[in-house]
């Protein structure tokens, strides 16, 4: 490019950069970088290669780099042999190298936002990304975090960070917020079938955001900033996070009284209005329920306020792990075994049924109470055949998923179902293990070794 051509193009007013970014979209010549290729990520870059949108990936972890050129998939929801079509068709590259960020018309953030050891919100990734950003930002750019935050995260950090390069949201880039929205293992809702919630921090980037999402959803929904997008996120997991601390409450309750919580909700799920059902288990897990309602409470302490429901939820969902030992412990007691030095036997690592995903999964705090009370521990999951290593359980012994098999489940004093997963044989569980801790309800009929947790 000329000198007089780059002067040009440096004196583009704002409204000429908008322009031509939504005459490349609607082209579907505009070339998208997103940033952090994991459960949310790297099914989003799909989303858009299967559209014929040109994606450049970026992520700091070599191994997926590599992974994703071999064609080799990491995320359940994604096959190896699409992944591998959209390498192979020129619409899929991925790369670690952050220098490169100015190829790309718009930049996506899809990287984790966690809690510190203190229950309080951890944007280090978030800010990390967004100062690379900065050093790669060029006129005329859309930025768009989907990372789950409170509000005034993009308006506020995130905009500071992309500014301090010296350009500004007023007169050179676009900046807009649209949270991820994931189910994993529900093939009905993949990331292209999902609704768009889109919030830009002016009205131009919130356009610029929808246009570019319509071109892989089925529909956008618009709202009037970043804030209310960031605040229709936490909303969604705090309703959840609410009601599954509602019906684990009520299952302890229930259980005092010696009534099946299960047959309670099966009953009250058959009012066609007003109800809506939630089921109890061993705690909560996932990169968003445990997580994203905390988000919220921090935040609301800057205004004053406390949030009551949201606290308290946590608390009860954050108790269940140790309730389910104390009924393991309970019963072995019943069958006078101690608990130290029995083989007890997790089945399910895994946080929800029919995923690869650990994530914040409820296993691996039951796990690591059992090995401190001296119990040998292990684990079955047909779909994590090792456990990862997590920083929040320092303390746990490598493990590798147990077969299973008729001999293991008689050589254990009991197993604990944790995640129901369809392809565990649960006839062989009830058939052959001596004690079964039951927190998902697999065993709905009473058995004489099967304990309801």
């Amino acid at each position: 490019m000329s000198q007089s051509q780059e002067t040009n193009s440096e004196r583009s007013s704002r409204g000429e950069l908008a322009e031509r970014l939504a005459a490349r979209i609607d082209d579907r010549e505009v070339r998208v970088g997103v940033l952090g290729l994991g459960y949310v990520g790297l099914p989003l870059s799909m989303g858009f290669a299967d559209a014929g949108i040109r994606v450049l990936g970026f992520d700091i972890d070599a191994a997926k780099i590599a992974a994703i050129h071999a064609g080799e998939s990491y995320i359940g929801g994604v096959s190896s042999s699409r992944l591998a079509s959209a390498v192979e068709a020129g619409t899929l590259a991925a790369t670690d190298d952050f220098s490169r960020l100015g190829e790309v018309d718009v930049a996506i953030v899809c990287v984790p936002t966690p809690l510190t050891s203190h229950r309080e919100p951890d944007l280090s990734y978030v800010l990390d990304t967004g100062r690379r950003i900065a050093t790669s930002l060029r006129r005329g750019q859309l930025v768009v975090l989907e990372s789950t935050t409170f509000p005034g995260t993009t308006d506020g950090e995130l905009r500071e960070i992309l500014e301090a390069g010296g350009l500004t949201l007023a007169n050179d880039f676009f900046l807009a917020f649209s949270p991820e929205r994931e189910d994993p293992g529900n093939p009905q809702f993949d990331t292209t079938k999902i609704p768009k919630v889109v919030g830009g921090v002016d009205q131009v980037s919130g356009e610029l955001a929808c246009r570019l999402y319509e071109l892989v959803v089925p529909r956008t929904v618009s709202v009037s900033s970043a804030r209310v997008a960031e605040a229709a996120k936490l909303t969604e997991n705090i309703f959840r996070a609410v009601n599954i601390a509602l019906v684990n409450e009520l299952k302890v309750i229930f259980d005092e009284m010696q009534i099946d919580v299960r047959e309670v909700l099966d009953a009250a799920a058959t009012k066609p209005f007003g109800f809506m059902r939630f089921d109890p288990g061993p705690g909560w897990g996932g990169h968003c329920i445990p997580v994203d309602p905390f988000y919220l409470s921090w935040k609301a302490r800057e205004y004053g306020r406390t949030a009551r429901f949201i606290e308290l939820a946590g608390e009860v969902n954050v108790e269940m792990p140790a309730w389910v030992v104390q009924k393991l412990l309970l019963a072995l007691n019943d069958r006078s075994l101690p608990i130290r030095g029995q083989r007890i036997l997790v089945l399910g690592l895994a946080y929800k049924r029919d995923v690869a995903d650990p994530r914040e999964s409820p296993a691996f705090e039951i796990l690591s109470r059992l090995h401190e009370l001296g119990a040998e521990v292990g684990y079955h999951d047909p779909l994590l055949p090792e456990a990862p290593s997590m920083r929040t359980w320092p303390d746990l012994p490598p493990l590798r998923s147990t077969p299973l098999d008729a001999a293991t489940l008689e050589s254990c004093a009991a197993v604990v179902v944790v995640t129901d997963h369809r392809a565990i044989d649960w006839e062989l569980v009830a058939r052959c293990a001596p004690l079964v801790v039951d927190t998902r309800g697999v065993f709905r009929q009473p058995l004489p070794n099967v304990v309801r947790a």
